[in-house]
């Protein structure tokens, strides 16, 4: 067994034939979070996660290791995926969906981007009206229902920012709990040009602590963010955070390398336990009360559908068929420019500095959806040389590393993250073909970008080239406008709604065929949002924590 499972801290030890409370698969942005409401109203929970425990020591500054070899996100040598560029198509074998693969999901390795959804992504089908070929609908909550929520988020994690700097933000209850970040010389060359053009830049909410914060260390300025883990602890994801405080209370028990393959379930259609192999692929039967998968927008689906019975011949909680189904990656389109003098991108943490001046776009335009820009730096020495320079430049030679050289402290990049658009044939299934290092299927993702996606794309690199020039670009170049893949926002392939026959969940995210099972992830989301999910779909998980005590406590599971 690897030392850093056998190492870690993991709680109190509960046996498996006894039925805890609760068992959460999955230890990431959401598991963590309601594993950490559960805990603190003395539920003995059991949370099993597919990837290592590490701790703060463990991350390195490790390029090839750390992202080409999967350190800290699923590997597809041993999970592989096929990809099926819509639904006529040939499948092939590809990486199609990436997620984090660790205690602490993927706020351990993520950019830190920490926005929250405005009024208008909750209620958009009403105001704006239907959209033809879609699953187009409003949520089953509002934002007003979400937002003591992203308060508790923004305050438990610890998040910097600053409050109404931003003319479009929504209504809050409280500031940032922390300032921002301090702006770095991409974010003064973005300031500079979104104003230029009558734009609206403000400091970026980052899950980056700017100051000392309830015991742990600021941001160090390393510049190795998004796709490592943070050695200082300033990074909020669940490691240093939501972790720990459910570790303490004594109930909560950590399970790492342990990958579920199905959930049980009896005769009466209830849940019982869950099946899953632990780090040394020993099967395993835990027994539960109730179940709550936070296990990510494709590990969830993957997991319902391999759990049928012939009580669920068509997978567990899939009455409705949508199961795996609506799967939205959010869009955007990314722009490089080139300067004539160094901008450095490469310290610090990757973004201070946004705009959502196109949240919310004029109807006139014709585009659906809308999003926001930020300016940012997240390439590292040898993916900058592989993708970081204009494409239709020399890709190998001398004059390729004569314009490394010049590029690397010379180059800035504008990334647009806008939504997409929920259609029913992209999908997660099972590939009945591809097998796993476990004998399981793997996942299968079926997609193809809708025309007006990739209308609305278009428009926010057409956006994102024009700021960079009034920033002072000499050369500015694109990148291709389709959805790269792997994905890495997986979202819609459970969504809740109030409806069994067109939603997975409840708006509490209870599965509405199963009473004691509930899943709590980007799964559940219904549209896309404007392109950053992690607060999102950490305020559900707040949520989902007190509304399942709450149940737990009116004995109605």
């Amino acid at each position: 067994m690897p030392a850093d499972l056998r190492q870690a801290p993991r709680g109190p030890r509960y046996a498996a034939r006894d039925a805890v409370d609760f068992v959460i698969v999955g230890a990431g942005a959401a598991g963590s979070v309601v594993a950490r409401q559960l805990a603190r109203a003395g539920f003995r929970l059991v949370v099993l996660e597919q990837g290592p425990f590490l701790g703060t020591s463990d991350f390195k500054h490790d390029e090839i290791g750390v992202l080409n070899l999967h350190a800290l996100t699923n590997d597809f040598r041993v999970l592989p995926n096929s990809l099926q560029l819509g639904p006529a198509a040939t499948p092939r074998r590809t990486a199609a969906v990436l997620y984090g693969r660790v205690v602490g999901g993927g706020p351990v390795h993520f950019t830190a981007n920490y926005w929250r959804f405005h009024e208008i992504d909750f209620i958009e089908r009403s105001v704006r009206g239907a959209i033809s070929g879609t699953g187009f609908a409003d949520w089953p909550i509002t934002y007003a229902d979400l937002e003591p929520y992203y308060t508790m988020a923004e305050w438990e994690l610890g998040v910097s920012g600053l409050a109404g700097a931003s003319p479009f933000d929504p209504p809050r209850s409280k500031p940032y709990p922390l300032p921002p970040l301090p702006i770095k010389s991409s974010g003064v060359l973005f300031d500079r040009g979104a104003k230029k053009l009558g734009w609206h830049p403000f400091p970026a909410p980052m899950a980056i602590l700017s100051k000392p914060y309830r015991g742990r260390s600021p941001c160090a300025q390393c510049g190795f963010c998004e796709g490592f883990g943070c050695e200082f602890g300033a990074k909020s994801s669940p490691l240093p955070t939501m972790i720990p405080q459910a570790l303490a209370t004594g109930k909560c028990e950590i399970r790492p390398g342990s990958y579920v393959r199905k959930i049980e379930t009896d005769d009466a259609g209830r849940v019982t336990g869950v099946k899953y192999f632990d780090a040394s692929r020993k099967e395993i039967y835990q027994r539960a009360k109730a179940v709550v998968v936070c296990a990510n927008g494709a590990e969830t689906p993957k997991l319902l559908l391999m759990s049928k019975s012939n009580r669920f011949p068509d997978g567990l909680a899939n009455s409705s068929g949508l199961v795996g189904r609506y799967f939205m990656p959010n869009g955007g389109a990314m722009v490089g420019g080139l300067f004539d003098h160094e901008v450095n991108g490469y310290k610090g943490a990757h973004v201070s500095r946004i705009l959502h001046d196109f949240y919310e776009l004029d109807p006139k335009l014709g585009l659906q959806g809308g999003g926001g820009i930020d300016a940012r730096w997240d390439l590292y020495p040898i993916g900058f040389g592989l993708f970081g320079l204009p494409l239709e430049g020399p890709q190998w030679g001398r004059e390729w590393k004569r314009q490394l050289r010049q590029a690397f402290t010379r180059s800035l990049y504008a990334l647009a993250h806008s939504t997409s658009l929920p259609i029913e044939s992209n999908r997660v299934s099972l590939d009945p073909e591809l097998k796993d290092a476990w004998g399981l299927p793997g996942i299968r993702l079926t997609y193809l970008d809708d025309p007006r996606d990739l209308a609305l794309y278009q428009f926010f690199a057409d956006r994102s080239d024009e700021l960079l020039q009034a920033a002072g670009a000499t050369k500015t170049w694109r990148y291709p406008l389709e959805t790269p893949f792997p994905a890495n926002h997986l979202l819609g392939t459970c969504r809740m709604g109030n409806d069994p026959s067109t939603s997975v969940t409840d708006k509490f995210h209870r599965a509405h065929d199963v009473p004691n099972l509930f899943l709590v992830s980007g799964a559940s989301f219904v549209t896309s949002g404007r392109g950053q999910p992690t607060e999102t779909i950490q305020a559900l998980a707040f949520r989902a924590g007190v509304e399942i005590t709450r149940l737990a406590g009116e004995h109605a599971l």
